[in-house]
Order: structure tokens, then C-alpha cells, then sequence
């Protein structure tokens, strides 16, 4: 990522909602590029790989669902922060928002001040906070600094979500943390999330961990949360 300002590509197919949005995150110090459909979209983040995506779920051509799938598919656009917008408040589809790869979902209608709010939170997960720190539990490493995580020495593909879920749980290993405070701690205390986005994550998590083989090292505490160990 840049040291300049984050570039944000807002992917939106109403004009007028999309300059108004385009306007507070340019407000807020932001570069913004735009689109007004998937198939758009997608060619943006090919020529010039924004820090973030802001991303509509009902769009001509292509679906922001069909967009997140085909990014969060890809190596080289995984690692991207995607929010996705959707006047879809039903919890089945919040959950199939977030089983496409989106890191968070916006209802409409929203504020702004709380879509800015995401913004800065998603942001802040890819830009690690404690840089250079290094994280061991049993064959498990985090470098907070390269970004990377290995298991018994092999890479693992983790989504920024992910990577910071991991890293508060192997802060502290063995400890019990409830969804609260987990949402507290990985997506920040200005904005609210539902609690089920924690258990869509963990599970990405678990998957993720287990993907060169291996016992899962998370453990579900029935009422209280997770643990790592």
C-alpha cells in the first residue's frame, strides 16, 4: 500500500448517491475513483489497485456480489478491503454478502458519517497498527510487518479480516474472547456490526488455518465465544 492518501474506488450505479459519497470520502483526505457497474469496476482495480472498495450490491451488468467473488478469487486483489452497500437487511443475505469475501456490509439507508467510520476501521485492519511485531502460537506465525502468516513454514492466504481476528486471538493465547469483544477489538467500537459477521469469520479463519492440513486450533466456547489453544 502507498504512504500517499488511501485511493478508494466507489463502485455505485445511482449518480447522485455516488457524489455525495465521493464527496465526504474526498472531504475526508481520501483519492477516490469511481465506477458506475461491475464490469467497470473491474477493469479499475486491474489498472490502478485501490486500498479499498466501496461496493453496491445491485448493479447492471454485473452484480457487486459476482464482483466481490471474482476479487476475493484472485491473489493479487484478495487482500483488498471490500464494503458492501445493500438495501438487503435480511440476515441470509448478510450472510451470503460476507460468505463472498466482503469484510463489511452497510444497510441502507446509512449515514455517512457511519460509512467513514468503516472506512477508516477497514483501512486501519490493513495497515497494521503494530508493525514489526511477530506472533507465535504452537506452528502458527504472524508478521505483522510483512503481513504474512505461515503454518509449519507454509504461507497461508488469509483476508485482512482474517489476519487481524488472528492476530488478537494469538495475542493471547488460551484466552476466551466473546463476540463483543471481538468486534470491539478487530472492527472498532464506532460502528456497529452484527454479531454473526464474527462466526462468518472465524469460520473463514478456520478454513484458512487449515488449508495445508492440520488440527483446527480454534476452539468454540458454547456461550462465550472463541479461543486460540
Amino acid at each position: 500500500m502507498s504512504m500517499d492518501k488511501p485511493l478508494i474506488l466507489l463502485v455505485e450505479d445511482e449518480t447522485a448517491q455516488r457524489e455525495v459519497i465521493r464527496y465526504n470520502l474526498a472531504a475526508e483526505g481520501y483519492r477516490v475513483s469511481e465506477a458506475g457497474d461491475g464490469e467497470e469496476a473491474l477493469l479499475l482495480v486491474d489498472e490502478n489497485p485501490p486500498d479499498l472498495i466501496i461496493l453496491d450490491w445491485m448493479m447492471p451488468k454485473l452484480s457487486g456480489i459476482e464482483v466481490c467473488r471474482r476479487l476475493k478469487r484472485q491473489n493479487e486483489t484478495r487482500a483488498i478491503p471490500v464494503i458492501m452497500l445493500s438495501a438487503r437487511s435480511d440476515e441470509p443475505d448478510l450472510v451470503r454478502g460476507l460468505e463472498t469475501g466482503a469484510d463489511d456490509y452497510v444497510v441502507k439507508p446509512y449515514s455517512v458519517a457511519e460509512l467513514i467510520a468503516r472506512v477508516r476501521a477497514n483501512l486501519r485492519r490493513v495497515r497494521p497498527s503494530a508493525a514489526g511485531v511477530v506472533l507465535e502460537f504452537a506452528d502458527i506465525r504472524l508478521d505483522s510487518e510483512t503481513h504474512r502468516v505461515t503454518r509449519a513454514g507454509r504461507a497461508l492466504e488469509l483476508g485482512p479480516t482474517e489476519f487481524r481476528l488472528l492476530a488478537t486471538l494469538m495475542d493471547k493465547p488460551g484466552r476466551v474472547f466473546s463476540r463483543a469483544r471481538l468486534l470491539d477489538l478487530v472492527w472498532g467500537r464506532d460502528i456497529h456490526v452484527e454479531t454473526r459477521t464474527v462466526d462468518v469469520h472465524i469460520g473463514r479463519l478456520r478454513k484458512a488455518l487449515c488449508q495445508h492440513g492440520g488440527d483446527d486450533p480454534l476452539r468454540t466456547v458454547r456461550g462465550a465465544g472463541y479461543a486460540l489453544g
